[in-house]
């Protein structure tokens, strides 16, 4: 009989922890003087019961390693709980948001995408601002975490190439769990405390410069205004793009870079081929629009930096509407946004380094074409890719062209038009944030959106999140077998 309890207990934990950061804008609505604490006072506790009560449930498993069904379920279970419970806030507070809106909204920041049914945020308590950037700040460390511990375990979209760098844990190294989660917590930490003090220096509020520090590390893009980080120019636009980068590199060789080797993060071929396609796309952009424009603006040119690289990074702040720099240009964003970040970071989408094996297998593919004798040994960064990497990197890209395909024809028969349709599906699936339309109107809110959509859309995101394999496989009775 297959045995709850260890995902149960873990998954109270986080819920209970979840709730723990309830505290935080707690405060920040007491001293905002607005008298909306007790929203999240009860929500911090029904989320701390709920969680405390699930945990002492099933304490009697502490100690078990976890099987690989119990690890998909963990996984699966986390990303439903924590964004139900961090729901409660949308819910009770000043957007009295229903279930639907309020649970597209958690699961939004949870999963990183950004995409919000919220308008007027700047009106908003400042309590519910920053609980949108924790749960998008959780999110973010919940996958780096997930892509380092789980995913080379599960076998998912290839993660198992990874798991020669010692990230063996299931069953029987807990301890290296928790080595490998402090290391990417100081990481993650530092490079938010960084970038909170970057944008306090370049002029930001702290209020302002922490909420998006938070939403920049995470590559969430969750906003404060609803002129998102168009409401900041200049100086802070060009911070952004470089933590939005640095929160798209794989955090195991920041990690090695703070232990005072650089050269894994400056050789990884990943680095250097997301740093040379952001270049690319950038430069494609620029000479379009230099071509089309007739003369250099720095003021545009920054405009179409911070958006490629908000949406290549997936972190989908917006500055400008992208839709009129013209047909090419609108392609590029769409294309980049369906590429994403670097594997074991908080960036979104497929990632650069299944594309890298692809197209290393279709260069070799074609070798053998024109030598059909040679012996061929399909290689990533020195190592041998393993059939079974290449298949599941396969695998895992066609089930997010296939789901994209699926969920765009699904949101068009709720009544979306065409390039809602489209783009609500490739945002929620890549988990980039911005969708397109005449109903999405300029603050980017899908808030009109019929509530099928949004029910489809948090399904989307969920998928998109946990690299849809790992959901799936959920619904098939024969992975359940003993």
């Amino acid at each position: 009989m297959f045995d709850m309890r260890p995902v149960g207990y873990l998954v109270g934990l986080m819920v209970m922890a979840m709730g723990l950061t309830m505290g935080l804008p707690l405060l920040v609505d007491i001293a905002e003087g607005r008298a909306h604490w007790p929203v999240f006072a009860e929500s911090m506790i029904v989320t701390c019961l709920a969680g405390g009560l699930v945990a002492l449930s099933c304490r009697n498993s502490v100690g078990r390693g976890l099987s690989i069904q119990q690890a998909f379920l963990l996984t699966t279970s986390v990303w439903v709980a924590l964004p139900l419970f961090g729901a409660m806030p949308f819910m009770l507070g000043e957007t009295q948001l229903g279930f639907i809106d309020a649970f597209f909204e958690s699961m939004s920041g949870m999963t990183t995408t950004g995409t919000t049914v919220i308008a007027g945020l700047d009106a908003l308590p400042k309590g519910l601002l920053l609980w949108r950037g924790i749960l998008q700040w959780l999110g973010g460390l919940g996958i780096v975490i997930v892509a380092l511990v789980f995913l080379p375990e599960m076998r998912v979209g290839g993660m198992q190439f990874f798991r020669s760098e010692g990230f063996d844990t299931l069953g029987k190294a807990l301890p290296r769990t928790i080595d490998i989660s402090k290391g990417v917590l100081n990481i993650y930490l530092g490079l938010t405390a960084v970038c909170t003090l970057t944008y306090l220096a370049l002029g930001m509020e702290a209020f302002e410069a922490t909420v998006h520090a938070l939403t920049t590390v995470s590559t969430g893009g969750f906003s404060t205004t609803d002129a998102s980080f168009g409401a900041f120019p200049g100086a802070p636009q060009y911070a952004c793009v470089v933590f939005m980068v640095l929160a798209s590199l794989p955090f195991v060789r920041m990690m090695q870079g703070v232990q005072g080797d650089l050269r894994p993060l400056l050789q990884d071929t990943q680095v250097r081929t997301y740093i040379r396609w952001l270049f690319y796309a950038f430069a494609l952009l620029a000479a379009y629009d230099i071509l089309a424009l007739g003369k250099f603006e720095e003021a545009r040119l920054r405009e179409r930096l911070f958006n490629i690289v908000s949406i290549f990074s997936g972190t989908g702040y917006g500055d400008g509407d992208v839709t009129t720099y013209g047909h090419f240009p609108f392609a590029i964003l769409i294309i980049v946004g369906a590429i994403g970040g670097c594997t074991s970071s908080t960036g979104c989408s497929i990632k650069i380094f299944r594309y890298q094996i692809m197209l290393r297998a279709l260069g070799q593919q074609a070798r053998r074409i024109f030598h059909p004798s040679s012996v061929l040994v399909l290689r990533h960064e020195g190592r041998r890719v393993e059939d079974e990497v290449l298949q599941s990197v396969m695998l895992l890209f066609t089930m997010y062209i296939l789901s994209l395909g699926f969920f765009s024809v699904a949101l068009e028969l709720t009544g979306l038009t065409l390039m809602e349709s489209i783009t609500g599906a490739w945002t929620a699936i890549f988990n980039i944030g911005p969708a397109f339309g005449p109903s999405v109107g300029p603050t980017g809110s899908v808030q009109a959106f019929p509530e099928a959509a949004k029910a489809l859309m948090i399904a989307a995101m969920l998928l998109g999140r946990l690299e849809i394999i790992a959901v799936i496989v959920l619904l098939l009775p024969r992975f359940w077998r003993p």
